[in-house]
Order: structure tokens, then C-alpha cells, then sequence
């Protein structure tokens, strides 16, 4: 019956030990997965973004999804990098923020974030500091992040970008150009950049036109407007998506967007663009050609890109409509992947490389092409050129990494050209560009300051019934005309009725850009001014003067020398007369005689040694050593004081009394004021006054003890009054005067070249000759300062040390001399006070018997 039953149950047996041996294999499973996950070391990155931006959202999913892809191949692998993530809300202080927390609480080894120029500055200082590699997706290059060491930029070459925008502008031969720029540090610097580059390859900037993210409409579609005035018909763009989506439906409405106009996008300016943008900017955009950062389409990019795209939500694809993966996304999993195996090597036995290390020596097949790191950048040196149609992109061609266009998307072709664009318009035909001559814009209208308070820097006359300038001269005219002449321009010049509040003028041509282009006169450049207009280079000398009359004293020849070395050098002369006195007076008959001869003697050849004509014939090579040392230190005094007394002569020691003496300057100067009120030129007392005139008058009446102003001011007083008075220079505190523009425009930088020019050829020195009648005043900082005694202390000490041992070997050669009656008389008067000594010890000891044996000595 237990036989039936086995056999019976058999399939039921074999069923349950199936079941057990598939539990026991699932347990024993399950326990080498927790082993393995303990065994395993974590590596935290922090991931840092907008999460609330399109392009962060796609950054931190292509992260995501390439540390997954990475262990899926490489599951034995003892390292996992995991991410911790924190929302930057577009911030740069919560970005830092959100890093510092990470640094201190998550203990973060790397740091991916940063994707403007400003975030990038601080988390790269984060990373110096805590020595933690600062992985920065699509920020600008600068300069100012090269000295970063821990810090990896994954961007595009600004430089190869450049290039090829001006090889393609160049290609259709436009060569002048508007620059329509996000005035932001982001955008800044690369703009300066191609403006320097445009300008190297004959490419005219003709205008250039800065929006803030917070420009109005109004402010769009006015600054379009004059850029339309001005003939422009090809535009280079440098915007954010937030501007850009603003820009193109107010150039539709201002007819821009038409048939001859050419709009050209940077690779900055294509990246921030998303399908997400409205509709009615994708329409205004037809026509528009940009450069993009050229990805190599592959089999892996594609099945990256569905997997991508299937793993977001839909409602999160719906509202956003993403239906591609941006270029920051596919550096982001290069990234990613590039993380993920340096974590690994840094973890292997026997290898000492650091983190930073590791990711910079990485190199694999990436998205991207092939992943490497050159000086700590993945740079992007190819581009393609895109020409938006409808609702998408069409791709017209390649701009090559070796300078050349090609329209194969093998990039092996030098040869080739771009295929055909559909420009603004629907017109396939090429617009012809324009230069600045052709656009008919010729005149210059020009505001000139006309107080006429200093006539030889800037006059302005003008009709008593018309108004109309009738006469504009000066030396600030003359130079603007030289710097103008080479760009033929026919020049307005219109009266600046305001005053003398240069600041105001410089709002003036700032605010009302339809009325004026420019201003010239005597304006200095200033901080405050340059936020309103461009400044070009100065023309005049930088700098703040100090003039004061000239005084005559009867008395100056007292002042070379202090009062001390004065006294100190009378008495060295009577010392020489003296030593010699004694030196001589034994054998020398002409320093014998009475004491009235003798004294005079003395006096008389002491002072004589100072113009060396002493009659008294020395006989003692001693008394020669004394005249020789002293007549060397009467050289160098005499040296000395003749020329400090020539330098008192010429140039006058000015001395500042602030609490006492008034300080005149030029009425309405801000630039003196503030010179007036620092620490070094302090003065309680001001005096404002106008023209040259009362700046002579006051000093030569002594209404003020000396004048503060600009160089040019001071160079036309001397010149008007040679000789009568005297400039000393004090420290650059100004930056001179220069002419002003309305900003971005192309004349500041070729009105500068033409300044730098004037001043290289000494033309510009020649024209300051004729209007200041310059005297090239003798100037001064501190020469005339009286010689005091410490200065000649070394050359006293000397002399009295050559005095002193004179004095010696006379008193040895005398002893040797005297030596025997000195020697008795030194006994004698050693035996008397013994002796006395003797008598004053025996009465000390024995009063009585010597009281005793006097009393019996007189008996």
C-alpha cells in the first residue's frame, strides 16, 4: 500500500521539489544581490539644473538614462555613480546654494551644472576650493574660467564659429553687418570677440543693438526701426530663445522679414531654440539661416533618442511638445557615461589617479562623435548650417572644422557649396547686402558743447536771427575732423544748449538716438557717462593739474638748506678753524699773536675753506689732513645747495594749507570736486571760476593759492601766461577727454584707430602746439624740497670722526714731545698726595700722640 501510494504520488512529488529547488535559487539569488549591492561603492554626483526649463528637464533624463545604459553593460563593475539632484529655479545664488548644501550633506564627489557664465564663475570656485570637478553643460567660453583647474566645459568653439559666419558672409559678399546682441555677461563676450573678428576680415559692423530680457516691445520694435532707417538688410543675432521668439514678430511687422534681408543666427542662439516656441515666432523665423553644433546622426543617437523620448511622461511630452534631444542632452549622457567609468578606474587597485584625472583621460565612441577631452573641454568644431522653413529646419550644408563649407554630411569635401536657401521673402535668390556707403545714411549730426569758457578747446558761434553755427572751432574740432575724414561723412553739428552738465548731454544722446549721433567738445570720460553712451580713445592727457603763481622771495636763498644743517655747518666751519688753530699755532707764525689776531684767524680760515681761498700757509701734514676732509664735505654741501637753489629758483615749492587758503577750480567741474574733496587735495575753501582769464586774475591778485583742474584747462592757461606761472602734476585721477557715440556704434571703434594713429604720427601733438601755444613748462612732483640734515648725516660723521682722530694723534705727538716733563710731574704730584695721604691716616688713627708731639715740637 506504501508502494502504491509513492508510485501514485510521484508527479506530485516531483512537482513540490521543483518548487523547492526554484525558492532555494530565487533565496540564493537574492542573497548575492545584497551582497553584491554591499560590496558595491557608491558615487554621488550632484545635478544641479532648472528643472522647470525644457533643457533641464532633458539634461537630467539623458543622465539618467546613460548611467543606466552604462551598468546594464557593465554590471560587474564594483562602483555606481548615483545622482543627487537639486532644482536651481534658473538662480545663480540657489545654484551656488544648492552645491554647498551637496558639498556639506551628500558629500558629492562631482558636480554637473552651470550653464551660464556666471553659475559656471561659482560653482568653479566651489570646485577650486573643495577640489571637486565642476562639469559645466553649454556655458560661453571665457578667459575668465581658463584659470579654473577643476572646472569641464562642454560647449562649442566660439573661435571656428566665427570663422564661419564670416566665411559665409563673406561667401555672398555683404560686408556690412548689423550685431543684434542679449546684453548679458553670456553674451557679451563672445559678441566683442566676433566684432574684433568681423573688423580683421573687412567685415563693417555697421550697427550693434543690445536687448535685455526685460526690453518692451516698444523698445524692440524702436531700436528695429532705426536699423532700418539706416539701410541695414543683413542681421547677425545673438539672442536667447526669450528674445528671440520677441524679436522676429516685431522685424515682421517693421517689414524685415521680407524679400532682401538676410537674418543670421549664432550657435549659442540655435541651441536655446526648442520646438516648444509659439507658432506665430516659427512663422516669422521663415528664411532665418543659423549655425548649429553638429551632431553625427547614428544608429545609437536614434535608438537613444525613441528610448529617451518613450521614457518622459506623456503629459510632460504633451505640454512641452519635446520631440528631439537638444545638443546639452547629448553631451549630458556623454557625460554621463564619461562619469561612470572614471568612477570605476579610480576604484582599481594599484591606480592613483584622481576623479578629475580620470574624467579627463577618458576617451569611448560617444554620442557626440568620439568623446575627448582637449585641455579640459569637449569642444564642438563642426557646425551645421540650417535654413528654417515652416514649422522645422532644413539642413543647407556643413561648415568644416578645417575652414571650409560642404553640404556632404561626410564632411570630406572642400569643394562643395551649400544647397540652395530659402531666404526671408520665400525668395531663393540671395539678398544683396548693403555697405555702409550704399545705405545713403552719410550724415553725421553731431552736438557740440558751446559755452565758450575755454575758446581754444572748443567755440561755437552762431547767427543772432537764425541760430544757425556759423563758426566751430578748436582743438577738440580739429581733432574730431582728422579722426572723422577717412569715413567721408558730411557732418551736422548742432549747439548743445544745457550748460556745462556733461552727464546730462551724454543721457541726451542716449535718449533721443533719432535727433543726434554723436558729441564733441571738452567732455571727459567718466564712468557714470559710459552708461549712456561709447566712449572713444582719450585725446588728451589723462590727469588732474595743480597750477600756482609764481613768487619771487628775497629771502630764497636761505630755503635749499634746513635750519639744523645750517647750524651744524656753521659750527663745522668754526670747528676746522680751531683744529687747524691748534695744529699750527706752535710752529705756524701766521696763527700766533694776540688773542684778538688769533680768534679772527680762526674764524676767517674756517670760512675761507668754503670758497678755498684761505691765505695761511699750512705746515703740518696733520693740519692738511684736516683742511682735505673738510674742503671734500665743503664740495658736496656746496654742490648740494647750488642745486636745490636753482630747482627753488625755477620751480616753487607749493604748499597746501586746506583750512586757509582758498583753491580755485572750474565752476560746474564735477571731475574737480570730487579731486577736491579726497584726502590727498582736501580744501574747505572753493572758489568756481570760468575761463582762463580768471584763472590767471585770481592767482596773480592771490584770490586763491593755487588752481585744481584737468590738463587740457592748465596747458592753455600756461600757454596764454608763459612765465607766470607753474603746473605741478599730480596722479592720473581722470581718463581725459574723448568723443561720444550712441552705443554699439561702429564709429567708436574707427574714430579710436584714427586717434591712436594722430597720436603715433605726433600729429596730434602738433595740433596741441598750435591751439595751447604750449611752453613745455618746467613740471614738478617733489624736486624742490630743502636739504635736511639727515640726509648729510653720513657726511658729518665722517668729518667729525677725521676731526676727532686729528685731535688724537696732536695729543700723542705732544706727549712724546712732553713725555719726560710730564712723567716728573706726574710723580711730583703723586709723592705730595701721598704724603698728604700719610698725614690724614696718621691724624685719623692717632689724634693724642701727634697732638703731643706737636705740642713738644714747639716747645
Amino acid at each position: 500500500m506504501e508502494k502504491r501510494f509513492c508510485i501514485q504520488n510521484s508527479p506530485l512529488l516531483s512537482f513540490l521539489l521543483v518548487l523547492l529547488l526554484f525558492i532555494s535559487n530565487c533565496f540564493a539569488s537574492s542573497q548575492n544581490d545584497d551582497v553584491d549591492e554591499q560590496v558595491r561603492v557608491r558615487v554621488r554626483v550632484g545635478l544641479v539644473l532648472d528643472l522647470g526649463s525644457v533643457e533641464g528637464k532633458i539634461v537630467r533624463s539623458s543622465v539618467s538614462m546613460a548611467l543606466s545604459d552604462f551598468y546594464a553593460i557593465h554590471n560587474d563593475y564594483k562602483t555606481r555613480v548615483s545622482l543627487s539632484v537639486r532644482n536651481s529655479h534658473g538662480e545663480p545664488l540657489l545654484t551656488l546654494a544648492s552645491v554647498v548644501d551637496l558639498l556639506k550633506t551628500e558629500g558629492v564627489e562631482a558636480i554637473i551644472g552651470g550653464n551660464s557664465l556666471l553659475e559656471a564663475k561659482l560653482l568653479a570656485e566651489l570646485g577650486e576650493k573643495a577640489r571637486v570637478p565642476v562639469i559645466s553643460l553649454n556655458s560661453p567660453m571665457s578667459l575668465s574660467l581658463s584659470k579654473y583647474t577643476h572646472l569641464i566645459q562642454a560647449t562649442h568653439d566660439s573661435a571656428s564659429e566665427v570663422k564661419g559666419i564670416t566665411s559665409f558672409i563673406n561667401g555672398f559678399d555683404w560686408n556690412s553687418v548689423a550685431l543684434v546682441y542679449e546684453d548679458d555677461d553670456d553674451w557679451r563676450e563672445s559678441m566683442h570677440f566676433m566684432v574684433d573678428h568681423f573688423h580683421e576680415n573687412n567685415v563693417h559692423v555697421q550697427s550693434k543693438v543690445g536687448f535685455s530680457v526685460s526690453s518692451s516691445e516698444d523698445s524692440l520694435m524702436d531700436q528695429l526701426r532705426k536699423l532700418k532707417d539706416l539701410g541695414t538688410t543683413v542681421f547677425v543675432v545673438h539672442l536667447s530663445e526669450v528674445l528671440a521668439t520677441r524679436l522676429f514678430p516685431c522685424a515682421e511687422k517693421l517689414g524685415l522679414m521680407g524679400e532682401g534681408f538676410a537674418w543670421i543666427l549664432t550657435a549659442k542662439s540655435m541651441s536655446s531654440l526648442h520646438e516648444s516656441i509659439d507658432d506665430f515666432a516659427k512663422e516669422a523665423m521663415e528664411g532665418v539661416v543659423g549655425f548649429k553644433s553638429y551632431i553625427p546622426m547614428s544608429k545609437e543617437l536614434h535608438n537613444f533618442t525613441l528610448r529617451w523620448r518613450k521614457s518622459l511622461p506623456v503629459e510632460e511630452v504633451t505640454r512641452i511638445d519635446i520631440t528631439r534631444l537638444s545638443i546639452s542632452g547629448v553631451w549630458a549622457h556623454d557625460i554621463g557615461w564619461a562619469l561612470a567609468s572614471a568612477a570605476e578606474v579610480t576604484r582599481m587597485p594599484n591606480v592613483s589617479s584622481t576623479f578629475l584625472e580620470a574624467i579627463t583621460e577618458s576617451s569611448f565612441k560617444g554620442l557626440s562623435g568620439d568623446f575627448q577631452l582637449h585641455d579640459k573641454k569637449l569642444l564642438s568644431k563642426k557646425f551645421e548650417i540650417v535654413n528654417m522653413i515652416g514649422s522645422g529646419e532644413r539642413m543647407v550644408g556643413f561648415w568644416n572644422s578645417n575652414g571650409s563649407f560642404s553640404n556632404r554630411r561626410h564632411l570630406s569635401s572642400t569643394h562643395d557649396k551649400l544647397e540652395t536657401i530659402i531666404w526671408p521673402g520665400g525668395s531663393a535668390q540671395s539678398p544683396k547686402g548693403s555697405s555702409l556707403r550704399e545705405s545713403g545714411r552719410k550724415k553725421l549730426r553731431v552736438l557740440v558743447t558751446s559755452s565758450n569758457r575755454f575758446p581754444r578747446l572748443m567755440k561755437v558761434e552762431t547767427d543772432p536771427v537764425t541760430n544757425a553755427i556759423t563758426i566751430v572751432e578748436g582743438f577738440c574740432i580739429e581733432v574730431f575732423q582728422a579722426s572723422i575724414a577717412p569715413f567721408n561723412y558730411e557732418v551736422e553739428y548742432i549747439r548743445w544748449l544745457n550748460g556745462t552738465n556733461y552727464t546730462k548731454l551724454a543721457y541726451a544722446l542716449h535718449s533721443q538716438k533719432d535727433k543726434y549721433d554723436a558729441a564733441v567738445g571738452d567732455i571727459t570720460i567718466t564712468s557714470d557717462r559710459s552708461t549712456y553712451v561709447d566712449f572713444t580713445l582719450p585725446f588728451t592727457e589723462m590727469g588732474l593739474g595743480i597750477v600756482a603763481a609764481k613768487e619771487r622771495s628775497m629771502w630764497v636763498f636761505f630755503q635749499p638748506l634746513t635750519p639744523n644743517l645750517w647750524i651744524t655747518s656753521a659750527a663745522f666751519f668754526v670747528l676746522t678753524g680751531i683744529i687747524v688753530w691748534l695744529i699750527e699755532r706752535a710752529e705756524n707764525k701766521e696763527f700766533q699773536g694776540s688773542w684778538p689776531q688769533q680768534i679772527g684767524v680762526v674764524l676767517w680760515f674756517g670760512f675761507s675753506t668754503l670758497v678755498y681761498a684761505h691765505r695761511e700757509k699750512l705746515k703740518h701734514n696733520l693740519s692738511r689732513f684736516v683742511v682735505t676732509v673738510w674742503v671734500f664735505a665743503v664740495l658736496i654741501l656746496v654742490t648740494s645747495y647750488t642745486a636745490t637753489l636753482t630747482s627753488m629758483m625755477t620751480v616753487q615749492q607749493i604748499r597746501f594749507n586746506s583750512n586757509k587758503n582758498y583753491v580755485g577750480h572750474l565752476f560746474g567741474s564735477n571731475i574737480a570736486n570730487a579731486a577736491l574733496t579726497n584726502s590727498s587735495l582736501r580744501a574747505m575753501r572753493l572758489l568756481g571760476l570760468n575761463t582762463s582769464e580768471d584763472y590767471a586774475q585770481a592767482l596773480l591778485n592771490k584770490s586763491v593759492s593755487y588752481i585744481v583742474s584737468e590738463f587740457p584747462y592748465l596747458k592753455i592757461l600756461l600757454g596764454e601766461y608763459p612765465g607766470h606761472f607753474l603746473m605741478v602734476k599730480t596722479q592720473s585721477t581722470t581718463n581725459g577727454f574723448g568723443f561720444m557715440f550712441q552705443k554699439g556704434s561702429e564709429l567708436v571703434h574707427n574714430v579710436s584707430r584714427e586717434i591712436a594713429k594722430l597720436r603715433t604720427s605726433e600729429r596730434l601733438n602738433e595740433m596741441e602746439r598750435r591751439w595751447f601755444d604750449k611752453q613745455l613748462p618746467y613740471t614738478t612732483d617733489d624736486t624742490s624740497n630743502p636739504i635736511t640734515l639727515y640726509r648729510f648725516r653720513g657726511l658729518f660723521m665722517i668729518t667729525g670722526v677725521s676731526f676727532a682722530f686729528a685731535l688724537a694723534v696732536l695729543l700723542i705727538l705732544w706727549l712724546r714731545e712732553k713725555w719726560d716733563i710730564v712723567v716728573n710731574s706726574v710723580n711730583l704730584y703723586l709723592s705730595q698726595q701721598l704724603r698728604h695721604f700719610r698725614i690724614l691716616f696718621t691724624r685719623t688713627i692717632h689724634p693724642v700722640d701727634v697732638g703731643i708731639r706737636n705740642t713738644n715740637f714747639m716747645m
